[in-house]
């Protein structure tokens, strides 16, 4: 089975960034999970970005909050897909700063940028990557989208009766 690492930069970014892990494991995903600190830990940052594809990693998640380094700097390193997640942080400014630091990115160095605190979106497209090649996790994709879809027929039967 496939790996995604889920990153991000300070402990506080957890309770958004676990949405990314839960999907995951709904998926039956396995994860890796760290804190990886672009400012404080630049040397962990290189360690991590250089070697996540000889560990089994397919795809990073990396979230980030105020002026989120850390996905792009993992992409700038790594050949695997990154997969932002813009933060709303304590010193964020209303999490504009956090979306355009990860979705601005210079030619040659693509981050894939989900919405302001949209890790289970991140989720599902690094499922939707791995299902490329795994008809397994393909397969819950299309269950999943299935799902989805039957939740919003029930709705809408439910608003005609």
């Amino acid at each position: 089975m496939m790996k995604v690492a889920v990153i991000m930069g300070s402990i506080s970014d957890m309770p958004v960034m676990q949405e990314a892990i839960d999907i995951l494991k709904a998926f039956d995903i396995e994860t890796e999970v760290d804190i990886v600190s672009a400012h404080r830990t630049p040397e962990k940052l290189f360690d991590f970005s250089k070697n996540a594809h000889t560990r089994g990693i397919s795809v990073i998640i990396a979230g980030a909050g105020g002026a989120a380094h850390l996905p792009g700097m993992v992409a700038s390193m790594t050949p695997l897909p990154v997969i932002g997640v813009p933060v709303k942080s304590s010193n964020s400014i209303d999490g504009w700063d956090s979306v355009l630091s990860i979705l601005q990115m210079p030619g040659g160095v693509p981050v894939a940028t989900v919405a302001l605190n949209g890790a289970k979106n991140a989720g599902i497209l690094a499922a939707q990557i791995i299902g490329c090649h795994n008809k397994i996790v393909l397969d819950r994709i299309i269950s999943y989208k299935t799902g989805l879809k039957e939740a919003v027929d029930i709705a809408s039967e439910s608003l005609n009766k």
